[in-house]
């Protein structure tokens, strides 16, 4: 507990009151500034993935309202845990889980909400993108320098061929890690062939997508160039599609 002396104290010791106000205000705004940067996370069991508190969006076309995601990209030890099993080529507990599809990703979401009672899912594109945005209306979550790109992600130009730890590179201002590079990510929406330019238009689009969904990914992976690495830039892939690069961040369903 900080005493304060009264105003009668010698003068000699004011000096030392004046000396330790500086000191005292620093101690507070550390614990404030520890307080807000753990505010809104959380864990729905002990190797669970640590959850963000996403607020809702104030504005653009998209009305998204509060949920949590993921602060790193699921890891493998994390993926052990629910599914009993290490599908991955590059391995390591605290390494991002890839080479899993669409699909493996709907099994650990059924696990993983059978043992929790909560409501995981994938990200909607649009949530995921506002996340990684974090406020900004730039190329990257950070601004528009590509040379700046490696302080945030691990991709072509310094990744060496393999993933990494997660959480090793600057966050965004959500205080989420890796939403650009290590691995891509798998999120909810469907991407029709139409949609990403390569297939057929119009009615025969629409069949394509009702029959054989592309589901998309964003984020871009340790093998991408930066341009792959833009918020705006999504892929798609199908539901039984694995590839090495290919992992997934968790969200769940706020009440």
């Amino acid at each position: 507990m900080v005493m304060i002396r009264s105003r009668s104290m010698p003068v000699g010791c004011a000096i030392m009151k004046k000396a330790w106000v500086p000191v005292l205000l620093l101690l507070a705004f550390n614990a404030a500034s520890r307080a807000q940067s753990d505010h809104g996370n959380f864990k729905d069991c002990a190797d669970c993935p640590e959850m963000v508190v996403i607020p809702q969006s104030l504005q653009g076309a998209d009305k998204i309202k509060p949920f949590a995601l993921g602060k790193y990209e699921v890891t493998q030890a994390q993926w052990l845990a629910v599914m009993g099993d290490r599908p991955s080529e590059f391995v390591g507990d605290n390494l991002p889980v890839e080479t899993v599809s669409w699909n493996d990703v709907q099994a650990f979401i059924r696990k993983l909400n059978a043992k929790t009672g909560k409501q995981h899912r994938l990200p909607t594109g649009a949530e995921w993108e506002y996340a990684a945005r974090a406020g900004s209306t730039t190329a990257y979550s950070y601004g528009d320098d590509a040379s700046e790109l490696g302080k945030y992600s691990w991709f072509l130009d310094n990744a060496g061929e393999t993933t990494h730890p997660v959480g090793q590179k600057l966050p965004n201002a959500f205080g989420l890690y890796d939403t650009h590079g290590n691995v891509w990510e798998w999120v909810q929406d469907c991407m029709s062939d139409a949609a990403s330019g390569t297939g057929p238009k119009v009615d025969e689009a629409v069949v394509k997508y009702i029959r054989d969904c592309h589901r998309s990914y964003r984020g871009g992976s340790m093998a991408n160039k930066s341009s792959s690495l833009k918020l705006t830039y999504s892929q798609s892939g199908g539901v039984n599609d694995r590839y090495f690069a290919m992992g997934f961040r968790i969200a769940r369903s706020l009440p």
